[in-house]
Parts: structure tokens; C-alpha cells; sequence
């Protein structure tokens, strides 16, 4: 174990690798991907060895490439092993390598069934039925069971790829096409990202996919027989995308392409440059849940140029990602949508902070994981603790006009880099000594250590604006007075048509507070307003979370009915959870969990498994 990551086993204070080519070939019959990395790495400092990161992978052999070309094998050692952070291939050097010695290695490798990066879909799996899919989910630190690698953010590399994939798929990576060609039955793809990023985003995806051009930069691909569906849901990517960029700052990747991926796919998006993944739980039909969008693409500035330094900093990426997408969703719809987003990340913040216990290490701004799988420290806290930091920062050094020039400064003083809270901490000093010392004096009586490594909730409550959930907050409460004599007559319909999907969320958490109510008082929510079977997955989960809080079995057709048809964590796992602390629910959940296992993807079931102890 090496200081610069706890959560790596490479030598990263002796050698970074500057540039990877992957040389891969599709083997769907055997679940595995086979081939060569080739890596080119820069000496730190002198050394004698190659430490790289690996998991479930199959290593063949290893090659010190000289100048000319010519082949050297190379011993490697296998022989390290921790419980979570996988295999350490360790490689010996025929030399001394100096600091800032140049070498190239190239390394033989498959990897496993067990990677718990990859999911291989069979084409019963499929919308189209005829063809198999995979697609890979490297974050946080599962890029070790794709390819031998330094898997650590404090790293960033150029990539390249050429991949054979059987025909008529389709391969695509997060990076540029740069063409493709015929080969028997296959096609090979290749690829290149010129912009230097973590080993968490380099992404595959192989399947019977089609794309609609959205714009020149912007496109969207899925399966076929979701192609339309998918186009019209997001047809305002190039408009996010432009608003995104007066937000912070021109666009750098080239191409912002989109791909929906099948209902097994464990999170509302990810970030692969060039081509975000997400969820088919974002296709409402009304383009509602668009934000998920505003937030893959803020990834593009933070997290993706800017970039926490390990996994302990995560919060780098993922709060200041949410503060931009606030701002963006602001721009777009107005500054109540912003406001009803922060109102809803504030309560997402408190029930994670319940999940894990105030006193939890795991809600600090910056936990400490040494020995720590940071799959298990995933969780809101990042995404809205640094985003209630960022806004209170906002409002208390004098609002927008004081604040956005900072925080295009910070992108522009960063990007490139992966960096720490203490890099990040000194750059906000320094920009405000620079441009406005009188703030010195608010920063400096900040309690810092509050904010950024005790546990709980932060120090200081920001002041959201009440008035854009006034009305979905009374019609709550009237339900909850109406319990007194069943008085559920007086309501309608019409009661949340010109709710936004927020106010619809927040109605029903507000229900959910005062949670367990009354068989009949739920019959009469769900009558009223065709919960049960919403087409909208956050307004369908807040409805079936509240019904299962409440110990109301009546709904558990369509529990079963939602876990069985996505693998979206952020639904899956509380219903899981919720179902399991039902009496009636407890031999159901797990038994359901047994049958759909293999459904999910690997990072989704193992997380459920320890939710449900098994």
C-alpha cells in the first residue's frame, strides 16, 4: 500500500503511466475480453519495478518494449493479494529506471467472468432479443478488472483501443471513433481519447446499437427498438450542453454523445467522456427527468477535467458536479426548480446520514478509507454535503456575481489535474485574497474542520427558498389532517397536475415523514392520484417507499415488478431494504434478491448482499 491512494495497490510514487493502448478481442461465449495493453510510463523516482492494480484478470505475459522495438519478457509476481483491492501484478524491470526515464510495457491479459467491471448480457436481456451486449462500469476502483492499471484518480492517462467485436455490432468507448474496419466476421473499432483522464472513465459498450444526431457534437445511441423513444426524451442535450457552458466554460471534449443503456445498469448516469451511460429509468415520456443530463454533463468540468485526487476527495467530483447541475437546471427552468433541487438533496442528505449513523466516519466531507471498499462509502453525502458547502460559500462571500468568477477560476486553475480538498481549500484562499481580501476574514472564521471531516450533518443549515414547495407541503399536510375522519372526498386529480416531478417527490416524502399511516389512507392516495403504476420511476419509487414504510403489502406486486425490470441503486437498494424490514416482506426480499441476482450488475448485487446480510 502506497501513500499517494489508499485504495490502490500500484506503485504510484515511482511510476506514472502517461499513455494505454488496449488491443482487445470480444469473446462473448466465454464472457471475457482477451488481448494487449500497451503502456507507456514515466519514472516518478528510480526504481526497479511496475506495481499495477489488477482483479479477476487472466496475466499471460509481460514485455519491456526497447526503442527498436524488440521484445524483452519480463518476470511478474502475483503472488499480493488484499480482500478488496485485488491482485498487485508486480513487474521487474531488467534496470534501474531513472526519475524521469521514458519505457513501454506490454502486457497479455484476459479478464474473468467474475470482473466485477463488466456485464455480459445475454439477448434474451436485450430490448431486440437477437444479440448479446456488455457494457463496463469502472467507478469507483473496477477499472482493475478490465485492464491491468494504475486504478487510482491521482493518475491521468491518454488512451487508445482497437476493438474486434463480432458483427453487425457495434463498439463504442469513451473517446473518439477514429473509424473501423472488416475483419472476417468481425468488425474492429478503433478509438482515442487525447484528453488525459482517470482509469475510472475509460468505458466499452459493445451491442446492436443505433444513434440519432441530436446536433454537429451531440447524439444519442441505444438499442434500435428504443432509438426514437430515446431520441425525443433528450432532445435538449445540445441545449443542456450549451447552457452548461455558459455556467462554466467552453466545452473541451469534442463530442457529447449519449447512450441508454438496458435496465440493468446500476446508476442514473456516468460520466464516460464522450459518451455518458445512462439509465432507461430517465425515459418518463415528458423529458422530466432531464436533470440527470444537466448532471453527466457538469461532470465534464468537474470530476472529468478537475479531478479528485482519490477516493477519500470524492467529493470534488460529485459536489461540485451537483452544484453546477443546480445552476444549470436553474437557467433552464428557473431559479424555484434550482431551489426545489436543493430542498430535495437536503433530505436525501439527512436520510443518508440516518442509513449510515451521524457519528459515521463515512459522512464526513473526507473520510478516511484506508482498508475501505469506497463502493461501501458511496453514497449521497458527497453529492449534497459538498453541494450545501459550495451554495453556503455562494451566499455567504456575496451571492452569483461574487461566486461564479471563483468557480471558473478554480476549473481553469485545475483542469487536468487531480487534486485534493487542501489543493482546493488554498486555490479558494488565495483567489479571494487576490480579487477580494475583504472575504478573508469570513473564510478564515469558517470552522473547516466541521465542514470537512466530522461526521453528520454540516455545521451550518443553508436558507432554501420555501415558496416552490408551499403547495405540494399543504396538500400533504391536508391528507394528513384528513386521516382524523377519512375525509378523502376533497381530493382529486387535478390536485398535482401542475406539479413539477420535484413537487411530486417532495409531496410524497412529506407523507413518507410521518410514515407508517393507514391501509386507507394509502388506498385513498393511490386511488387518487395511479401511484402504483406511474410511468415516472422517482415519483413510482417515492410512492412504493412511503407504501413500504407503512407496511402496506398491497403494493408488493409492484415492488417485485420495479426491482425485476431495472437496476438503478438508487431505487434498487432501498426497495430492497424497505422490503426486507416489512414483516410480511422480510423471506420475499431475499428470495426475490436470489432469483434476479444475475440481473443486476455485479457492483449492484454485491451491494445488495450486504444490505441484506447475506
Amino acid at each position: 500500500m502506497f501513500e499517494v491512494d489508499p485504495n490502490s495497490l500500484a506503485n504510484l510514487d515511482q511510476i506514472a503511466t502517461e499513455h494505454v493502448h488496449l488491443d482487445l478481442d470480444v469473446d462473448f461465449a466465454g464472457k471475457k475480453l482477451v488481448g494487449t495493453a500497451r503502456f507507456r510510463l514515466v519514472a516518478v523516482t528510480s526504481t526497479q519495478e511496475v506495481v499495477l492494480d489488477t482483479a479477476h484478470l487472466n496475466i499471460k505475459a509481460a514485455r519491456l518494449v526497447q526503442s527498436d522495438g524488440s521484445p524483452t519478457a519480463l518476470e511478474v509476481d502475483t503472488s499480493t493479494v488484499h480482500d478488496i483491492y485485488g491482485t498487485a501484478l508486480r513487474i521487474q524491470l531488467p534496470a534501474l529506471v531513472a526519475t524521469g526515464d521514458k519505457l513501454e510495457i506490454e502486457i497479455d491479459y484476459e479478464t474473468s467472468p467474475n470482473s466485477s467491471a463488466i456485464q455480459f448480457l445475454t439477448p434474451e436481456q436485450t430490448l431486440g432479443k437477437s444479440h448479446p451486449y456488455l457494457f463496463t462500469q469502472c467507478e469507483e476502483i473496477h477499472a482493475r478488472s478490465l485492464l491491468p492499471c494504475q486504478d487510482s484518480p491521482s493518475v491521468k492517462i491518454s488512451y487508445s483501443a482497437s476493438i474486434r467485436a463480432p458483427k453487425p455490432l457495434t463498439a463504442l468507448m469513451s473517446a473518439l471513433a477514429t473509424g473501423s474496419r472488416d475483419d472476417g466476421d468481425s468488425t474492429v473499432f478503433s478509438f482515442e481519447q487525447q484528453t488525459t483522464i482517470p482509469s475510472y472513465l475509460i468505458a466499452l459498450v459493445v451491442g446492436n446499437l443505433a444513434s440519432a444526431t441530436i446536433s454537429d457534437r451531440c447524439a444519442v445511441w441505444s438499442e434500435p427498438e428504443n432509438i426514437d423513444a430515446c431520441a425525443w426524451e433528450f432532445a435538449e442535450m445540445e441545449t443542456i450542453l450549451q447552457t452548461a457552458e455558459d455556467v462554466v466554460s467552453p466545452y473541451l471534449w469534442g463530442r457529447y454523445d449519449l447512450l441508454v443503456l438496458p435496465p440493468s445498469f446500476p446508476f442514473g448516469g456516468m460520466e464516460n467522456p464522450c459518451l455518458t451511460f445512462v439509465t432507461p429509468t430517465l425515459l418518463a415520456g415528458d423529458r422530466s427527468l432531464t436533470d440527470v443530463i444537466a448532471h453527466e454533463i457538469a461532470h465534464s468540468w468537474s470530476g472529468n477535467l478537475v479531478t479528485a485526487k482519490n477516493w477519500e476527495h470524492f467529493w470534488l467530483n460529485e459536489g461540485w458536479t451537483t452544484f453546477f447541475e443546480r445552476k444549470i437546471v436553474g437557467r433552464l427552468n428557473g431559479e424555484d426548480a434550482r431551489q426545489l433541487s436543493c430542498v430535495i438533496g437536503e433530505a436525501d442528505l439527512v436520510e443518508s446520514i440516518q442509513f449510515y449513523g451521524k457519528d459515521s466516519p463515512l459522512t464526513a466531507l473526507v473520510p478516511k478509507l484506508d482498508n475501505v471498499d469506497p463502493d461501501d462509502a458511496y453514497s449521497t453525502v458527497p453529492y449534497d454535503k459538498g453541494a450545501h458547502l459550495l451554495y453556503y460559500l455562494e451566499q455567504a462571500l456575496g451571492g452569483p456575481a461574487v461566486f461564479e468568477p471563483y468557480m471558473r477560476s478554480y476549473i481553469k486553475a485545475f483542469q487536468g489535474q487531480s487534486i485534493s480538498t487542501y489543493d482546493w481549500k488554498n486555490h479558494l484562499l488565495s483567489y479571494f485574497a487576490d480579487n477580494d481580501p475583504a472575504k478573508l476574514e469570513l473564510l478564515d472564521s469558517m470552522e473547516w474542520d466541521k465542514w470537512l471531516t466530522a461526521p453528520g450533518m454540516p455545521p451550518v443549515s443553508n436558507q432554501y427558498d420555501g415558496r416552490p414547495q408551499e403547495a405540494c407541503l399543504a396538500l400533504a399536510d391536508r391528507w394528513l389532517k384528513a386521516i382524523d375522519d377519512s375525509s378523502y372526498d376533497q381530493f382529486s386529480p387535478a390536485d398535482i397536475e401542475g406539479f413539477s416531478t420535484m413537487q411530486r417527490v417532495i409531496f410524497l416524502s412529506r407523507l413518507a415523514d410521518n410514515a407508517p399511516l393507514q391501509a386507507d389512507t394509502l388506498r385513498a392516495v393511490d386511488r387518487t392520484y395511479q401511484l402504483t403504476g406511474y410511468r415516472n420511476c422517482e415519483v413510482r419509487f417515492g410512492w412504493l417507499a412511503l407504501a413500504l414504510k407503512s407496511n402496506y403489502m398491497a403494493v408488493v406486486d409492484a415492488v417485485i415488478e420495479m426491482l425485476s425490470t431495472q437496476g438503478r441503486m438508487k431505487f434498487t437498494r432501498p426497495l430492497y431494504r424497505l422490503l426486507h424490514a416489512c414483516p410480511d416482506g422480510r423471506e420475499l426480499a431475499v428470495k426475490t434478491f436470489l432469483r434476479l441476482r444475475d440481473f443486476y450488475h455485479p457492483i449492484c448485487a454485491r451491494m445488495v448482499e450486504k444490505d441484506l446480510e447475506l
